[in-house]
């Protein structure tokens, strides 16, 4: 045991005063102690490209026998299986950044098939406890005084140990407390493995563009900033604040109260919270305190209203952060990362919804452009047929849902095949909103074999119905003024576009990205043309040295040269003739930015 003071001797000798943000170090920049060191990043792109490029190969080679061109190679689904296990296991021994990434992939099946997608959904984020010494040694520096003048007792080891951080139970002014600390030197390490994640995918970018290298980039994009945010604490206590207050008066939810005065960027002391994980309730959902339906609802209303009201969406949603008290109130725990749902996201989602819903196919085309689902290479018919199969299989999902046949983890995996299969990105907004949904019905199932997660979803979205539609502005009198405001615009354009039409000053403009496009295939038809007549020419001067010196080694080095050129010209795709740097543009900056 400490002393009894101990938070007043600390605050009194400087330590950790104004919320914590006085006494934390400079951000840091993966150059301190050599992590940006070139040889290293070097050396760590090539042991990570050495390791995962036997994958690499086998997955081009399944998209195409000869990696460039052919036929797609045939695979049993056996095969498929054993290469997905041992692809988890070289994820997870190339480290905690990596695993964390390959957790992200999880959910991702308009990136990854099955078997892989359940695969890396089992990786998990378990790493042996720090040193003691060393967490202690980070707590005492950050909140600027010894252990025994900081917490009346401190448990050494932790509750809790992840690969960022790990939890150590302590008592503080007679209450028991939650410490929760960083790993030393772990920013480092995980921007050296973010930086070399950006150069693999830039390369594979590169030589092989499609959509599904886009949405690689955009999943490694999205990781590098969560990551970040997990790594500065003061971001979660201030999430964790955020939560409070939004649901202050719900008695049923909780998140623990944070300590500002003892929070920095490395360090955060928050509320001991007891209850159980909330797939371990065993024998008291089964009595029926609280029973699964009920405590379904509650979850999923949290969940509504953050997304759909508050704007805001816990990013980190398992079993393992969702307990339940004693008194049955929910606590939801780790608001390190967070997404933020923009208003105009709100109303976007609801009308893609309401879209589907109505099986209105220009609705929903015009809510995925909105949306950002819609890259500007896509075709408009490919573009109605990825719609109608959402369509399609939403409302197959509605009629088996209400007849109790159908599963939510069914129809969210059909919906992301569709993405899987056309050229469209997923929003990381729905991709939370699917992987909350499956969570929930994987709890409520464990519980109870018969728990119709539809039903509980309907009840939820019907109790919150006028909240939703008020919140994204779809109320009757905010629908009749937009309908009104657009038919109004719809006829002054009309009305124009009629008089330019009569004065013959009608104009029909090129976008510019239509010129690119123009632009770069008489680009590669020249670099293909020269090529030829490249190689052509290198027959004939050949042939010519050939003849004067009578040497057949320089004949058959010049045709060889000649037919590989032709071979280049012949079946080489043509993005590869392309500027490689030209890329670049849509991965933005390679490099971490703290």
């Amino acid at each position: 045991m400490f002393g009894d003071s101990a938070r007043g001797r600390s605050l009194r000798r400087g330590g950790g005063g104004g919320r914590g943000l006085g006494r934390h170090p400079v951000p840091f920049t993966p150059r301190r102690r050599g992590y940006d060191s070139p040889m290293r990043r070097i050396a760590r792109f090539a042991w990570v490209l050495l390791r995962l490029l036997p994958f690499l190969i086998a997955f081009l080679r399944d998209r195409r026998r000869w990696i460039v061109v052919g036929r797609p190679a045939r695979r049993r689904s056996g095969h498929h299986e054993r290469r997905a296990a041992r692809l988890v296991g070289t994820i997870a021994a190339l480290g905690p950044a990596f695993t964390k990434l390959g957790q992200m992939f999880a959910s991702r099946a308009d990136i990854l098939p099955e078997p892989y997608l359940s695969a890396v959904g089992t990786l998990r984020d378990q790493v042996p406890p720090a040193s003691p010494d060393a967490i202690v040694r980070v707590i005492e520096k950050e909140l600027g005084g010894r252990l025994p003048d900081l917490f009346e007792s401190f448990d050494r080891e932790p509750i809790a140990a992840a690969s960022l951080g790990q939890v150590h139970r302590a008592r503080l002014d007679g209450r028991d407390v939650a410490v929760k600390v960083l790993r030393p030197r772990v920013e480092q390490r995980v921007a050296l493995d973010v930086d070399t994640a950006f150069r693999i995918v830039f390369w594979l970018n590169v030589l092989f563009p499609n959509h599904h290298m886009r949405a690689l980039a955009n999943v490694i994009r999205e990781f590098s900033v969560k990551v970040r945010e997990e790594m500065d604490l003061r971001v979660e206590a201030e999430n964790t604040r955020r939560f409070r207050r939004a649901f202050a008066r719900d008695r049923a939810v909780r998140a623990p109260r944070v300590f500002d005065d003892m929070t920095t960027r490395h360090v955060m002391v928050m509320q001991y919270m007891e209850g159980i994980r909330i797939d371990r309730l065993g024998d008291r959902v089964r009595r029926g305190r609280p029973s699964a339906s009920l405590l379904m609802e509650r979850l999923s209303s949290v969940y509504l209203r953050m997304m759909m009201m508050d704007g805001f969406l816990h990013a980190d949603p398992h079993p393992g952060n969702l307990l339940v008290a004693e008194d049955g109130s929910l606590v939801v725990l780790d608001w390190g990362a967070v997404i933020e749902v923009p208003r105009w996201t709100r109303q976007s989602l609801l009308g893609l919804s309401m879209a589907v819903v109505r099986e209105d196919i220009d609705g929903a085309i015009g809510a995925m452009y909105r949306l950002g689902m819609i890259g500007p290479e896509v075709s408009r018919g490919e573009i109605r047929e990825a719609a109608a199969e959402i369509v399609r299989v939403v409302e197959g999902a509605r009629k088996d849902g209400q007849a109790g046949r159908r599963r939510v983890q069914e129809s969210v995996r059909e919906v992301l095949d569709t993405f899987y299969t056309w050229p469209l990105m997923l929003p990381r907004e729905l991709v939370y909103l699917f992987r909350t949904l499956v969570l929930l019905e994987g709890i409520g199932a464990a519980y109870d074999a018969r728990f119709d997660s539809f039903a509980v979803f309907r009840r939820v979205v019907g109790a919150h119905r006028g909240e939703i539609l008020r919140t994204a502005g779809r109320e009757p009198v905010a629908i009749a003024k937009d309908v009104w405001s657009e038919t109004s615009g719809l006829v002054r354009s009309a009305r124009e576009l009629l008089v330019r039409a009569e004065r013959e000053n009608l104009r029909v403009r090129v976008h510019p990205r239509d010129i690119q496009g123009i632009e770069r295939s008489l680009t590669l038809l020249g670099r293909r043309l020269l090529l030829s007549i490249f190689a052509a020419s290198t027959a004939v001067i050949s042939a010519i040295i050939y003849i004067s010196l009578d040497n057949v080694w320089v004949l058959a080095a010049g045709l060889l040269a000649a037919l590989v050129l032709f071979l280049v010209v012949l079946v080489v795709p043509a993005h590869l003739l392309d500027n490689p740097l030209r890329h670049a543009r849509g991965l933005g900056s390679r490099r971490w930015q703290p």
